[in-house]
């Protein structure tokens, strides 16, 4: 990898960062899941059937939306909360670069190993 695309992806890591500790919470995480299920929810809708309540919720999704995952919108007398698809791609690029720089890791230290062989 050259520096310029390891200073890129490096910089990626770190705007992503924020969302990857949003998500570090089960009830967030659980909210994030289901919105991309359902697609945009109000609190009301989010809460019913959970034994979490609508303050609970509307502060885990104030979390999600200052880390760039989710965000509001209104519709009519109610607002909705709804993900944020670009920044999930973000993380999914963020991912796929840990798992490239993973996988490389491997490989060399396989090859490594079976040089001592």
């Amino acid at each position: 990898m050259t520096g310029s695309s390891a200073r890129v992806s490096a910089a990626a890591l770190t705007r992503a960062a924020p969302a990857f500790a949003a998500l570090g919470d089960q009830i967030r995480l659980r909210l994030v899941a289901r919105l991309g299920a359902e697609g945009p929810l109000s609190i009301t809708r989010l809460t019913a059937g959970t034994d979490v309540t609508r303050q609970a919720v509307t502060k885990h999704l104030r979390v999600l939306a200052g880390a760039g995952l989710a965000r509001s919108v209104a519709r009519g007398r109610e607002r909705l909360w709804q993900l944020r698809p670009e920044s999930l791609d973000e993380i999914r690029s963020s991912l796929d670069f840990i798992s490239r720089r993973w996988d490389e890791s491997l490989g060399r230290l396989k090859a490594a190993l079976e040089e001592e062989e």
